[in-house]
């Protein structure tokens, strides 16, 4: 019988920690639901103390989630662990995530901490996190660049305090698998208690090495993996889900563990932070790309035609490949449009969110011929985000192009419930929108990205839009989906000003 690899997902903490992810309450919900569908055991939902909306977006999960452990990260601090207590209060089952750097960098540089005074703040952290909760994590961050005596001190010391699961973070993409599967495996053996506590990774991908030196940790004796989906996190990202699973899965020669996860819900869950978080998905991503199962070479094709396993180590259905469809269309009825959006993890407190998410998928089906799942994401994500109190919407737009002439835009938005119009010219119709906006806005941001990516296949496609911009250091996305690119590129721009207009600053933790 194989051992179980626990599976901890931080797409809703540190997934969110990359310029621009930031997810609302009500988006973090959505995730949540997917990844307990998904059959996750540990959700990461997010940091308490960082900020109020933070609190009541872990408090929310807590209150949602019953299949998976709920999780709340904090410092080595009282206030910190209290908060994490309070948010947690609501879940049926509950981990509290404490973590203080233990590298001579981290200690002297950002702590200005004894190596003395570290023990003793990890320790205390834990005993107060463990009369909350008996689940208690600790993580010695910057792990991959500690000394490896003082290391086990603190390991030791902690699981003694009460921690009963030891996360090891590669926190700066450090490692590589051939040692740090060799750094886990000796924590084991060299600490006393190691048999006390279940000794976990959390890998970030600087080096493009995150799933290479989890899966070596694994191979070591680690039996929890912390990852996200879609491997997004700060900076390069954190060790991807799909790939560390479907690692696992595949090769089973070689792993003595296997995980819970329902792997048909993959592909749900990588779409859903897609659309929700506005990164795409790169076409040439493992497992959930959209290449990633399609055979471009003549001897490539002519080997899968006559058996599937001569070019293909895994089945494209068990990853959720074989849902991407929804055979509805525009004289589909509402009944079957709730139903179909229930088995994508969406459902609607109100009843008239799912009205006007049913009149919005109408209006689309008017449009084109085929809807899919990934169009449906992108409508609710739209539906949703305009039932938001948002300070601007937009009302109309007109925008023409003819060769030889300016292309020209005229915009009519709604500021605080009052109609303003503008016109603007530009290089293209794209750039006369965001002129003709801005010049009823002003918000003074930079523009840093732009990006169009097509929702499904076919002229008659959704364009998904990501806008990217950077006020006074503060960075946003914004997403717009619709079959005009340009009014996509409008709902894109002004859900980015929304974020940029209604801040919530956050202090996120570095892992």
């Amino acid at each position: 019988m194989q051992d179980k690899l626990i599976i901890f997902d931080t797409t809703l903490r540190d997934g969110e920690q990359s310029p621009g992810a930031s997810m609302t309450k009500d988006e973090k919900i959505r995730i949540a639901k997917a990844l307990e569908k998904l059959r996750v055991d540990i959700i990461e939902a997010g940091f308490p103390i960082a900020s109020q909306g933070d609190f009541e977006a872990v408090k929310a999960v807590a209150e949602i989630i019953t299949e998976s452990t709920v999780c709340g990260l904090a410092r080595a601090l009282d206030k910190d662990i209290d908060r994490a207590a309070e948010a947690l209060k609501p879940a049926k089952s509950s981990r509290i995530h404490t973590f203080l750097a233990t590298s001579p960098i981290h200690m002297r540089e950002k702590l200005r901490m004894s190596p003395d005074q570290v023990v003793e703040h990890a320790v205390h952290a834990v005993k107060r996190a463990k009369t909350y909760t008996d689940n208690v994590e600790f993580s010695p961050e910057d792990a991959g660049r500690s000394d490896f005596d003082f290391l086990c001190r603190v390991i030791e010391a902690t699981i003694d305090a009460g921690a009963t699961t030891i996360n090891i973070p590669d926190t700066v993409g450090y490692n590589l698998p051939q040692f740090f599967g060799e750094l886990i495996k000796n924590l084991i053996e060299n600490i006393p208690n190691s048999d006390k506590a279940i000794f976990s990774v959390h890998c970030h991908n600087d080096l493009g090495l995150s799933v290479g030196n989890s899966l070596a940790a694994v191979l070591n004796g680690a039996r929890q993996v912390e990852c996200t989906i879609n491997g997004l996190g700060e900076r390069a990202g954190n060790a991807s889900l799909e790939e560390v699973v479907m690692s696992v899965r595949t090769r089973r020669d070689i792993f003595t563990c296997d995980t819970r996860i329902d792997t048909t819900q993959i592909m749900n869950c990588s779409r859903l932070v897609s659309t929700i978080t506005g990164f795409p998905v790169q076409p040439n991503k493992a497992i959930v790309g959209a290449n990633a199962f399609a055979h471009e070479s003549g001897i490539h094709q002519d080997g899968v035609l006559k058996s599937r396993e001569t070019y293909e180590i895994m089945r494209a259905e068990d990853v959720g490949w074989n849902a991407n469809r929804m055979v509805l269309g525009k004289h589909s009825g509402r009944n079957a449009f709730r139903s179909r959006l229930e088995e994508l993890g969406v459902t609607f407190e109100k009843e008239e969110d799912l009205n006007d998410a049913f009149s919005r998928f109408k209006d689309l089906a008017d449009k084109k011929h085929e809807i899919f799942d990934d169009d449906l994401q992108a409508l609710v994500s739209d539906a949703l985000q305009d039932s938001a109190n948002e300070k601007i919407k937009l009302v109309s737009i007109k925008a023409s192009i003819e060769t030889g002439e300016t292309p020209k835009a005229e915009i009519t938005l709604s500021i605080d419930g009052e109609e303003k119009q503008a016109k603007a010219e530009g290089g293209g119709p794209v750039d006369a929108t965001f002129k003709a906006i801005e010049s009823m806005v002003n918000s003074g941001c930079d523009l840093q990205l732009y990006s169009v990516n097509n929702i499904t296949n076919g002229t008659d496609s959704q364009g998904e839009v990501t806008v990217r911009l950077d006020k006074g250091g503060r960075i946003v996305n914004g997403l717009g989906s619709d079959t005009d690119i340009v009014v996509a590129s409008a709902k894109a721009y002004i859900s980015a000003l929304n974020k940029v207009l209604d801040p919530s600053q956050k202090a996120h933790p570095q892992l």
